[in-house]
């Protein structure tokens, strides 16, 4: 029906204000409604971030992290690798009627499944590597049917798959992997481009929608069978068959036992040679782990043996299990990873380091650690996960691992640039260049914000990297520093860690047997001066209590000139020493012996980057400064060194 004339003016007078102040008020209800999700996490603290005064989304832009907007609308709700606990109140997320995406991968939930088929706008839904646990309802999904994308990998879920994914037709990636799922796998109506259920507990014969997938989306099930894995039929036999089996078996048995009862009478009644050949039948000990032996080199006779009995040990299922940690990672099995051509990187007590190049995959890092037997399997596969929510761009991410109590096996991206220790000390023989100033300050500073991530992300251990040194440092094609190796040392042996691991090595330790949250910052120090100065730490190790340090030699040079300490091969220029001596006081302030004097890392990286590569300064008063400025050392009776730094 018409409005009445008389009121259509006013109607229209007032259309643009109106429909302001509807965007208002549905930008302040989705603020209201944020906020109350923000109050049912535990610690709410690291979204402080978001302002309060002003709506999250607005016509044209977005006001808070982590949340995505469109035309005005909270669209998505990105909250990753921060750690949060608590419930996730899924029925304040309900009433955001324009929310798409929910990420909360990454994270420390732990509850029985959220109540999400709520949300019915919903595209995807990404919670993996979280403490979700408990069945998952069988209509979870029921009526969902805008959801493409679904990753619930690596959590404590248990009970079927449920019934409700099967009926949902835009459903294109499904990832189950990493939990406890039982019973069989069901069968979907339309197929999927990316599904994974391996590392759980499923059984019973592959539907035929899914026989198109990789072996790896399976692994790890036992109870799993048919394409592109086993045949069911070799591995499930009839009762009759298995009786007939029984039977042959034990009929076996009695015809061995007699023909053995025979051959020791008639040895009997013979004259026992008084001079007998040796017994042949020594028992070969166990052969070294798959990756072990095709690093190594081996006559050509020998390679069908090696290889037979490399076979037979990975014949089970279980010895196929590798566990990834990383949901955009390319997956493959342990049996791909065995097959694949292997170039030895390195070798010593504490680990062994493998190039795996997979067929038709990409380039992967095997490392084999010798020393975590002690560690258990709950506990060894929370800490690989926990390791596995670490993302930052000076950090070599973690990608799959493997357990067993004899071994532990690491798998990561090939980095082709080699480590910082290659870079430094052995780029003539490669044919390479020197590291100028400006691509070592680089190095420096950002391995000092992949160390001070870690402390952040990490709060609770006292060593967030714990093996910090140079051939731990990777540097990719434009030359940003990897870290490696770290957050080890909850997994490490502690009875070997002080034999294997850096910040063992540090005055702290040596002089008093402890470590501290600032024994990082020591490795930071010494690993800086390794940059500034191209030498390596081992060359002033002489043996225990050795005085000669590097830090030490650094002083006893620069009590005359700073220049004489800098690597010949690095250009020094006029505009850039005064800088470079700026790092080498820092250095020094890493390396101060007294723990409670030594700078903690906060302030390091904060000095670190008022470091600039070029000294706009007039270099001969800068240089009258710097001399001015001396590095004072003193000696304890304990023999330990102090540094002090004026200027």
């Amino acid at each position: 029906m018409a409005l009445p004339t008389s009121l259509t003016p006013f109607t229209f007078l007032l259309s643009s204000s109106f429909l302001s102040h509807i965007l208002l008020i549905v930008a302040v209800s989705d603020k209201e409604l944020l906020l109350g999700f923000k109050d049912s996490i535990e610690n709410k603290d690291v979204l402080s971030s978001w302002n309060e005064s002003v709506p999250p989304c607005s016509p044209k832009q977005n006001n808070w992290p982590y949340v995505q907007c469109y035309k005005g609308h909270v669209w998505g709700l990105t909250l990753e690798n921060m750690r949060l606990k608590g419930v996730v109140d899924v029925q304040t997320l309900v009433k955001l009627p324009y929310l798409r995406t929910l990420s909360l991968k990454n994270n420390d939930f732990n509850t029985e499944w959220p109540y999400i088929n709520g949300m019915q706008g919903l595209k995807a839904l990404f919670l993996s590597n979280n403490k979700f646990f408990g069945e998952v309802p069988a209509q979870a999904f029921q009526d969902m049917k805008w959801l493409k994308k679904i990753h619930l990998s690596n959590n404590r879920f248990t009970g079927h798959i449920p019934t409700s994914l099967t009926s949902m037709r835009r459903l294109m990636e499904l990832k189950l992997d990493g939990n406890q799922f039982s019973g069989s796998i069901p069968n979907f109506l339309r197929p999927l481009k990316s599904f994974t259920v391996s590392d759980n507990k499923l059984e019973g014969e592959i539907p035929e929608g899914l026989r198109d997938m990789p072996a790896s989306a399976f692994s790890g099930n036992e109870g799993l069978c048919g394409a592109p894995l086993e045949s069911c039929h070799s591995k499930k036999q009839s009762p009759l068959s298995i009786i007939v089996t029984v039977v042959l078996v034990v009929v076996a048995l009695l015809v061995i036992g007699a023909v053995v009862l025979l051959v020791l009478r008639r040895r009997r009644e013979q004259v026992p040679d008084p001079d007998p050949d040796p017994d042949p039948g020594v028992p070969e000990e166990n052969p070294p782990s798959m990756i072990h032996k095709k690093a190594r080199s081996r006559e050509p006779s020998e390679e069908g043996s090696h290889r037979s009995r490399a076979s037979s040990r990975v014949s089970k299922r279980d010895n196929l299990m590798l566990s990834f940690v990383r949901d955009n990672q390319e997956q493959f099995d342990l049996h791909e990873l065995l097959r694949a051509s292997a170039q030895i990187l390195g070798s010593g007590c504490y680990s062994s380091s493998y190039k795996a190049s997979l067929l038709d995959g990409p380039v992967m890092v095997v490392k084999r650690f010798k020393q975590m037997n002690n560690v258990g399997r709950e506990e060894f596969q929370e800490h690989m996960r926990r390791l596995g929510r670490l993302n930052h761009p000076n950090l070599l991410p973690l990608v799959a691992y493997y357990y067993r109590k004899e071994e532990k096996l690491f798998v990561t991206n090939y980095v082709h640039n080699g480590s910082l220790a290659i870079r430094l000390h052995g780029y003539q023989a490669l044919g390479q260049q020197s590291l100028d100033w400006e691509s070592r300050l680089k190095i420096v500073k950002g391995i000092a914000e992949g160390l001070q991530y870690l402390y952040t992300d990490m709060p609770s251990l006292i060593a967030a990297h714990g093996h910090l040194k140079s051939s731990n440092v990777l540097l990719n094609e434009s030359l940003e520093p990897l870290l490696m190796d770290y957050g080890l040392v909850p997994v490490i042996n502690q009875d070997l860690a002080p034999e294997i691991m850096v910040i063992y090595k540090s005055p702290e330790y040596l002089q008093h047997g402890r470590i501290t949250k600032k024994t990082d910052v020591w490795s930071l120090g010494i690993i800086i001066l390794e940059i500034l100065t191209g030498n390596l730490p081992a060359n002033f190790l002489q043996g225990t209590g050795s005085e000669l340090s590097m830090a030490n030699w650094v002083h006893s040079v620069v009590r005359e000139e700073y220049s004489e300490v800098f690597d010949k091969d690095m250009e020094v220029t006029k505009n850039s020493e005064g800088e470079m001596i700026k790092l080498l006081k820092i250095a020094l302030a890493c390396c101060e012996g007294d723990v409670d004097k030594r700078w903690d890392l906060k302030e390091v990286v904060d000095r670190i980057h008022q470091v600039k590569e070029t000294d706009n300064e007039d270099h001969n008063s800068r240089s009258s400064s710097s001399n001015a400025s001396e590095v004072q050392v003193k000696q304890t009776q304990s023999g330990e060194v102090s540094f002090s730094i004026d200027g």
